[in-house]
């Protein structure tokens, strides 16, 4: 199972009095996939705290939504406030381009009821069509709802992926970084340097090859293969310009040296095929993995959890970049999200429990198996696992610095591209073709799947 994912603070919800002026965003194609409202940013309401004309406030349950991995952060959250009546539902969590929650909210609009007040997402896309349109479902977070004081906690950039037209609509629970994960007992045994950039990480997997059949320094086998390598390429192929414009340019260079890349790797055998939580890999490969550039999440999940890797091998190299970029980037696989329903009549109590599991240390440091996006939480999180005695040497500043150079150009738009990948690439690249062949190909699927969805598309 794919697992993706924060000091205490309750404050009550400052009040703003002012227009939310909304940058104009392009709007094109048919109506919203609610059939209802056109495309476009929902209309911002004049003089109101929030940004945006609230329902009238009343007192009940608070109605969360969460995947079955953050649900420990709701039982924590009622842990620590008692009093609280919260009615926390279970879902898939948006996983791997679901649509369970965008299929839900079109009912719940029809109906005109039966929203949730917050939800959980496993992914960042939600903002691309939660926020748009006289129905939209998210609210604006930015505007007076959330303290400008914890938004400005956040890392970096961790709320980039759910900003539009300039304005805020989620809290991320969780950054997913990609760093360099290695086997520092059987790099020592073999005699090998730790990578710092990708032509050092290809000669070494050519030189692992060689030297050491076998043993593997990668995967591609999984629909987030694009995230890793792609992603960290600076590979134009998914740069959501507006929320209904989007520019694929798979083809470009930077796309094609990190597909030749993954083609001499699986073609040389130290670059596998198979999916890391798949029936075969732990049994066959788990204990020749050399390498493997992956999320933060890897750690717990991938080695901890899957490979069982015994305590003192695992080690944390920085995060890989091409020896040409200046400054160097990362990519990034996951990293959930909280979001309020602008239909809640419980705003103050959803801004408690969002603010909440997103920063305070009873769930982000003590339970979260992911990153914290929120810094102060990030910090005391990843001492915690550099204490846990289980990584060999120094995993913090690796993990820590590359929270902060994940390259923003790649974008979260309302269809899931590991799903496009997943279908396009994977199966043919399993029956024996280069990626560098497939990118015409991948190109022509991204466009198509964005111009389903209403998406101008710029090549």
């Amino acid at each position: 199972m794919r697992r993706r994912s924060h000091a205490p603070r309750r404050t009550a919800a400052t009040a703003i009095t002012a227009a939310a002026v909304l940058v104009a965003i392009a709007a094109c194609g048919p109506p919203n996939s609610a059939g209802t409202a056109k495309s476009g940013p929902a209309t911002p309401a004049a003089g109101s705290p929030y940004g945006f004309a609230p329902a009238p406030q009343k007192d009940g349950k608070l109605v969360v939504w969460v995947d079955s991995t953050r649900l420990d952060a709701a039982k924590a959250y009622q842990a620590a406030h008692p009093d609280a009546a919260l009615d926390i539902v279970t879902y898939d969590g948006n996983a791997n381009g679901s649509n369970a929650l965008k299929t839900k909210v079109q009912l719940f609009n029809r109906a005109g009821e039966g929203w949730p007040d917050v939800v959980f997402t496993t992914d960042n896309n939600t903002a691309s069509w939660a926020s748009q349109g006289d129905d939209a479902f998210v609210a604006p977070l930015d505007k007076g709802l959330i303290d400008q004081a914890t938004l400005d906690g956040f890392a970096k950039g961790a709320l980039d992926v759910c900003t539009v037209g300039g304005t805020v609509y989620c809290l991320r629970n969780d950054l997913a970084q990609v760093v360099l994960w290695y086997n520092k007992k059987l790099l020592d045994e073999f005699g090998y340097q730790v990578p710092k950039t990708w032509e050092e990480y290809q000669a070494l997997g050519e030189k692992v090859a060689a030297e050491h059949p076998g043993y593997l320094v990668g995967t591609a086998g999984d629909a987030w293969a694009p995230e890793i390598y792609l992603w960290g390429a600076q590979c134009p192929a998914n740069q959501v310009t507006a929320a209904k414009a989007i520019t694929v340019k798979a083809t470009d260079p930077a796309c094609v040296r990190a597909a030749r890349m993954i083609d001499k790797l699986v073609a040389n055998k130290t670059m596998s095929m198979s999916p890391l939580f798949g029936p075969d890999f732990a049994k066959s490969q788990g204990d020749k993995v050399l390498m493997l550039p992956g999320p933060a999440w890897y750690g717990g999940a991938v080695f901890q959890g899957a490979l069982k890797t015994p305590k003192g091998e695992l080690a944390v190299g920085e995060a890989l970049h091409w020896a040409d970029q200046n400054p160097p980037v990362t990519g990034n696989v996951g990293g959930g999200a909280w979001w309020v329903s602008r239909h809640s009549a419980r705003l103050a109590a959803a801004k408690d429990f969002v603010t909440w599991v997103t920063t305070a240390d009873a769930y982000q440091v003590e339970k979260s198996p992911g990153y914290p996006a929120h810094s102060a939480a990030a910090a005391k999180w990843i001492a915690k696992q550099q204490d846990s005695g289980y990584y060999a040497g120094d995993i913090a500043a690796p993990i820590t610095a590359a929270a902060g150079q994940v390259w923003p150009g790649w974008g979260s738009p309302e269809f899931s591209q590991e799903a496009v990948w997943a279908k396009t690439v994977i199966p043919a690249q399993t029956a024996g073709k280069t990626v560098e062949s497939l990118l015409p190909e991948w190109q022509t699927a991204i466009e198509q799947q964005a111009q389903v969805f209403g998406y101008q598309v710029t090549k």
